[in-house]
């Protein structure tokens, strides 16, 4: 039944815990219990296993996978006993495919009496074998197995694991029949238990939630937080990516120990970025008002200065900052950081962790430090505000920062949303870690609605990209141009990771603002419960590990029944239970009368207001709520906007090829390296000014079919731009096209695959001077013969090429018309 072609066979999957196989000498085979139910919206195939007490200094543990789907399009792998004896047998050369279901930090091995011919194997976070930048141990991910008995194991790198979804075996060739047993992927995990959760009326963020968690567990090492599953040679901690990662793992998993041995680690650290020393301080804040720990703070108060005094000498200065995020606004992450955008960014984060350090230095009863700081904020907030037009200087990105800075006034934050944050598509940065301060400032202007959405943009968009962890950089139009787990669009980021914890800061939003169970003091010594459902949710429920406790929060607006615990040794000083757009008639705790339309309501045990039952100073104990409604309304899920681009469309030629003379470039051409390398064949027209090439490779070889003609029409030579792979963050070339006028004009690229290496090319384009994105992104493929992108704009525009597969991107000509 294995013989059909692009046949796949959904088998069981099995979680092997009682033997880790060859690598039970490495890691000792997980000792966890299968204690919890399954959840269908984790990815987490052990997601019901618990440790007894698992700690910091836990060693890393094993279990294994079976993979729960192949494909085997040239039939050469019997399939029929695997299910039952987990056996196969190679009948020919070919090669088949196993998706082990979700992505995982594992290596693929499998076992074989009688190997003959030639056999590689390969692994991926996506559908076909992984490629990678030049800098890793093995940057194709494909190798011959190394033989340990009868054990076939794939080392990609001396740490064996990998992410890895997909798994491959190659017969290169065949000189008789064998087989192959126990194919498996083993799987490393540091012991955490879930003692988090989160859960909703809205399914896609109750996996949103959980895909974050997951997220991060793959990523948890011995002995610090890892920062990306791949190894791509960039395998190990970054200071700031660990803040929201860390952020994540205390609302999943309450591991406080191993996030202040991650503190403890990184330190000294700031990977050689400035903002990262500042996002260490503010996780440190975070460790402290989650554990109360603050002996491990008074510890670290004089390194934290030293980071905070360090911003207070860079504000108004241009800095190095050495990298702000992916963004294009951002300065595409290491291309240009040093932006005005990303210095704005920068000060406001300066003055959020100046604000947010004196806040925390005032409960610790230092005085001085407290004043010093929260005087620092006070004085460089007003000495921006001198220039009276500032908020209109500021982008997504540096408005984000400023509104987390909790200093900015309602009519600064109203027109931030207005200029910032009411187009869909420009609201959304194209990192997940960017965008977790852009829905903090979201929700700190109290538009949960859109924040909600733009969640669901992001991170569900990943869900639909097929992701069951969160992605690098993510545009959720991808999933227009790209099917489900395809190879992703590499870019400015380098070969983009598909486990990327930084991302996963969504996790511990959901916790703060949705089920909204946030600290006020630290160890939630005095917390606040303040769920924001928005219009569409009807429930949430969910639980936040206090370092000894629970707090769980249980809240129903359509049934009106409610619950929460307030743990000891804490106080609750708000506890906000909505009713939404309900009209209320009573609302009742632990069966006792507290509000009654109609009567005067004793504020001291209750209040009523903007849709919210609102209880103060609550003690510790379990509470039961009940809300009675005069009139039911349901929630309704609001009008989303639609995706509004400034280039809406734009056209593919593959007909015409190299013979442009009579369609296209009447107006102005460039032929690149046309008459040798680095000599562009180029007539501008008239309306532009000027084009910049960066980050490109030059090519001149002569011609082939499909290679751009002279301008008279007669054969020419191949030139191209190329992108520099493999060199690391090289992945893309940028044009900007300066115009001298505003009018409509034509532009068409020209795409030629002169190795018919079945490259794939993606094309993003820009607004030179806002660095908005200005139309979805393009893919280009099949382009072996040449083919053309035509497109309709005004004013200056910035358009990046960016390799998806294949040995390089390559473009070769521009076209005005």
């Amino acid at each position: 039944m294995g013989n059909s072609l692009l046949r796949f066979l959904l088998v069981y999957l099995t979680v092997a815990v009682t033997s880790a196989y060859g690598q039970s000498h490495v890691y000792k085979p997980v000792s966890a219990k299968k204690s919890a139910a399954v959840n269908p919206l984790s990815p987490d195939p052990i997601f019901s296993y618990r440790w007894d007490n698992p700690k910091a200094s836990d060693e890393l543990e094993a279990y294994t996978l079976k993979p729960v789907l192949w494909h085997n399009p040239a039939g050469n792998f019997k399939m029929d006993a695997y299910k039952s004896k987990g056996e196969i047998t190679v009948i020919g050369a070919g090669d088949i495919r196993f998706d082990f279901g979700q992505e995982n930090a594992g290596w693929l091995e499998f076992e074989s009496d009688d190997v003959s011919g030639d056999v590689e194997m390969s692994i991926s976070e996506y559908n076909e074998p992984a490629v990678l930048n030049a800098g890793a141990e093995h940057p194709v991910k494909t190798l011959g197995p190394v033989k340990h008995g009868n054990i076939y194991r794939l080392e990609l790198n001396r740490e064996l694991y990998e992410g890895v979804r997909f798994g491959w075996i190659h017969v290169r060739k065949f000189v008789s029949p064998w087989h192959i047993r126990n194919l498996r992927l083993v799987c490393q995990t540091k012991p955490v238990n879930y003692r988090g959760s989160f859960a909703s009326s809205d399914a896609e963020l109750t996996r949103i939630w959980y895909t974050g968690a997951y997220t991060v567990k793959l990523n948890l090492q011995k002995d610090y937080f890892g920062a990306i599953l791949m190894e791509r040679s960039d395998r190990h901690s970054w200071t700031g990516d660990a803040y929201p990662s860390q952020a994540a793992s205390m609302v999943a998993f309450g591991n406080y120990d191993f996030v202040k041995l991650n503190l403890t680690n990184t330190s000294g650290l700031n990977n050689g970025i400035l903002s990262y020393s500042l996002y260490w301080v503010l996780s440190l804040i975070d460790y402290a008002n989650y554990t109360g720990d603050t002996a491990f703070v008074r510890k670290y108060i004089s390194n934290a200065c030293s980071k905070l005094d360090t911003a207070y000498n860079h504000f108004g200065k241009q800095n190095h900052l050495g990298f702000y995020g992916w963004d294009e606004r951002l300065g595409a992450g290491f291309e240009n950081p040093d932006n005005p955008e990303s210095q704005r960014a920068y000060q406001m984060l300066s003055i959020r962790s100046w604000a947010e350090f004196g806040g925390l230095m005032n409960q610790l009863g230092e005085t001085a430090l407290a004043k010093k700081y929260t005087g620092y904020a006070e004085q460089k907030m007003a000495s921006i505000r001198e220039n009276r037009g500032w908020v209109s200087a500021y982008g997504l990105h540096a408005s984000a920062d400023a509104v987390n800075t909790r200093l900015t006034t309602p009519q600064e934050d109203s027109l931030f949303f207005k200029a910032n944050y009411t187009d869909r598509v420009n609201r959304l940065s194209y990192s997940p870690f960017n965008q977790y301060f852009v829905i903090a400032a979201m929700a700190k202007m109290n538009r949960y609605d859109d924040a909600i959405s733009a969640v669901k943009d992001s991170w569900g968009g990943q869900l639909k990209y097929g992701g069951t962890t969160f992605f690098e950089v993510f545009r959720p139009d991808w999933n227009n141009i790209l099917k489900p787990n395809d190879a992703p669009i590499n870019n400015q980021c380098g070969y983009t990771s598909l486990c990327h914890p930084w991302s996963a800061g969504v996790t511990k939003w959901l916790s703060e603002e949705v089920l909204g169970i946030k600290p006020l003091a630290p160890g939630f010594r005095v917390f606040e419960i303040w769920p924001h459902l928005g219009s569409s949710l009807s429930w949430v429920k969910g639980r936040t590990p206090l370092a000894s406790g629970i707090i769980s929060v249980d809240i129903n607006v359509a049934s009106g029944k409610s619950s929460f615990s307030v743990p000891a040794n804490t106080m609750a000083s708000r506890v906000a239970i909505p009713f939404a757009q309900n009209v209320p008639e009573a609302f009742y705790i632990n069966n006792k009368l507290v509000y009654k339309a109609g009567q005067r309501a004793d504020t001291t045990l209750c209040a009523v207001r903007d849709g919210y039952f609102i209880l103060k100073n609550v003690a510790p104990g379990n509470y039961q709520c009940k809300a009675v409604y005069k009139i039911k309304r349901a929630q309704v899920k609001p009008s989303q906007q639609n995706w509004a681009y400034a280039i809406p469309t734009m056209e593919q030629d593959s007909l015409t090829r190299g013979n442009w003379t009579n369609k296209y470039g009447k107006s102005g051409y460039m032929l690149f390296n046309d008459e040798q390398t680095g000599a562009h064949l180029q007539k501008l027209p008239s309306y532009v000014k000027g084009v910049t090439i960066k980050m490109a490779g030059d090519v001149h070889k002569p011609g082939i079919i499909g290679s751009l003609a002279d301008t008279l029409g007669h054969p020419g030579a191949f030139g191209a731009l190329v992108t520099k792979d493999p060199q690391p963050t090289a992945q893309c070339i940028t044009m900007d096209i300066i115009s001298k006028d505003k009018a409509r004009h034509q532009l068409a690229l020209y795409f030629l695959d002169d190795e018919g290496d079945t490259r794939r090319t993606a094309v993003e384009v820009f607004d030179a001077d806002s660095l908005k994105i200005l139309s979805p992104v393009q893919l280009i493929k099949n382009y072996e013969k040449g083919k053309y992108l035509k497109f309709n704009y005004t004013g200056n525009i910035r358009i990046r090429v960016c390799q998806v597969r294949g040995k390089n991107a390559a473009v070769s000509g521009l076209f005005f018309d």
